[in-house]
């Protein structure tokens, strides 16, 4: 490789983003989908204004993905790949305006570099992919408007063809951000503070541009609201709930630093260090550079909001909600990347060292961890034995990446798949969507739980009354004598299924035989489906 300069950085950044894009089509195309893909696989073939838990811009570019490719994992996952591709070149563009050519390409390289972009949001089918890709498309337009004018005439600037063409594109963006997640408020927030804190954008607040933009937004998140207005805004109060307090007030310490740790091993310590770093001196360099207020406002609010809001609210695992706000981040990142290959021997010398470390533990990390859950290999002080020994789970957690096949095999082997009067069902919403795509949509699937989610909304339970079901359950035996016995007439455990993986037993799955499907004899207000076969909403009064 020759030596990075202004002019050849674009073509470098073109071949690592079609490398990129070449590798994440096999990743896509030969891993299992995990289980938050398999829960949302049936939106993507039963098309809705929107969904319980999501916009559906990912459910609709995904339903049309299947249609030209098949029912396949890269037929789900082709739209994630393609737009995180178009998600780095517009990195790149966005560098190469504010800073150089070089900083663009390290601001790509070093995305690509951290974890939880790499592959959880360039490769899966989530919502995540085309958020980011149409959040960054606003940013460029939006960058375009405030730092890309030739003249300082504010008053020319406000009146021109130009600007008023920017303000409908920054418009349509946000609108399909919208589409896609609900983390476009904080785009809006950040642009408002951005003119709020800078005299010289001030101006923008009074300029009817940003109304215009929003006006556009609330006009393509029509099918959302529209949804919502028909489902007792039941989107809105699952979302809002997640940053609730619970039924008590309470500080939990543990929650926040785990959010925190959490971030930093998504990202890669060693990348969210400097990353975070780039944060620190974007406020701290917020009042005497545009270019670094721009940034610090356009980050600050998603990393801060999700990570404070877990002192009192239980966001688990959900590391990646603060992915806009970091992938910001990485523009200014890269132009430090790139003035440490400028400045002293030492500093030049530890920074390449940091970029051949991270490209090295990725590209490994990676590879092992692919083929492990592929081929289920590492059997000798792997991740089955980490999580035993210290959860005492003995199930392998990335066996949760392949798919669960042996559903189906076992479903055509007893008949069960061409019987028209049988539909499946589980005691999880995410187990639910692993026996849906083990069976690809070829069965009504039902939640029996009073959590099923999105599954709620797109299976009729009264279509299938007095059907029998065969439900499939992961050592919930009590689960199943709560919640699902009570609809049946009868219920029996047959053999279980084993989930195989590479001709290795990995996991077992129980197995009931449930006859005709009714409403319980006891009242169960809390399980929409009991409150579905009364002909009430699955939510709300």
């Amino acid at each position: 490789m020759k030596r990075l300069t202004e002019d050849n950085a674009a073509r470098y950044t073109t071949v690592l983003i079609l490398l990129t894009f070449i590798v994440r089509l096999f990743i896509a195309a030969y891993t299992g989908l995990g289980i938050g893909e398999a829960y949302y696989f049936r939106g993507a073939v039963h098309l809705e204004w929107s969904y319980f838990d999501q916009p559906p811009l990912f459910f609709w570019l995904s339903g049309l993905s299947i249609k030209l490719f098949g029912l396949t994992n890269l037929g789900l996952r082709f739209p994630a790949v393609l737009l995180f591709a178009g998600t780095s070149a517009l990195l790149f563009l966005i560098t190469r305006r504010l800073f150089t050519a070089k900083a663009g390409f390290w601001a790509v390289a070093v995305m690509n570099l951290s974890a939880v972009f790499t592959v959880a949001i360039a490769c899966w089918f989530q919502p995540d992919a085309p958020l980011l890709f149409f959040w960054l498309a606003s940013v460029y337009f939006i960058v375009e408007l405030l730092f890309g004018q030739a003249t300082s005439d504010t008053a020319g600037i406000r009146s021109s063809r130009r600007t008023w063409l920017l303000w409908i594109l920054i418009g349509v963006c946000l609108g399909l951000a919208t589409l896609s997640k609900y983390h476009v408020l904080f785009i809006f927030a950040g642009a408002f503070m951005f003119f709020a804190t800078n005299k010289s954008q001030r101006h923008w607040l009074w300029h009817p541009g940003p109304y215009l933009a929003i006006l556009i937004t609330i006009i393509f998140a029509f099918p959302v609201l529209w949804w919502n207005y028909n489902n007792n805004w039941a989107s809105f109060v699952f979302q809002g709930s997640r940053a609730g307090t619970g039924s008590k007030f309470q500080l939990h310490f543990d929650w926040f630093f785990r959010s925190i740790g959490g971030q930093a091993l998504w990202l890669l310590p060693w990348i969210w260090f400097p990353t975070v770093r780039q944060l620190v001196k974007s406020m701290l360099h917020s009042k005497t550079s545009q270019i670094y207020s721009f940034f610090f406002w356009f980050s600050v609010l998603p990393i801060v909001f999700f990570t404070v809001v877990t002192l009192w609210a239980d966001l688990q695992y959900h590391f990646h909600w603060q992915a806009p706000g970091y992938m910001m981040l990485f523009i200014p990142l890269g132009f430090a990347v790139d003035q440490a290959f400028t400045t002293d021997v030492n500093r030049t010398r530890l920074t390449r060292r940091w970029i051949s470390f991270s490209t090295y533990f990725t590209v490994i990390t990676i590879g092992v961890l692919t083929l492990h859950m592929t081929t289920g290999f590492w059997q000798w002080y792997g991740p089955k034995w980490i999580v035993n020994h210290f959860h005492g789970d003995k199930v392998d957690p990335t066996i949760q990446g392949i798919d669960y096949d042996d559903i189906g095999t076992r479903f055509a082997k007893e008949g069960w798949t061409a019987n028209p009067r049988l539909f499946a069902g589980s005691t999880r919403w995410w187990l639910t969507g692993k026996v849906d795509w083990a069976l690809k949509g070829q069965k009504q699937v039902i939640s029996f739980t009073n959590d099923p989610r999105n599954t709620a909304f797109l299976v009729d339970p009264k279509s299938v009354l007095g059907y029998d079901a065969v439900i499939i359950a992961q050592d919930q035996p009590q689960s199943v004598k709560d919640d699902v016995t009570p609809y049946f007439d009868s219920v029996s455990q047959l053999p279980d299924i084993a989930v195989m993986r590479n001709g290795r037993d990995e996991l077992h799955l129980q197995v009931y035989y449930c006859k005709n499907f009714h409403q319980a004899k006891q009242a169960r207000p809390d399980m929409p489906l009991f409150r579905q076969l009364n002909g009430l909403p699955p939510f709300g009064k």
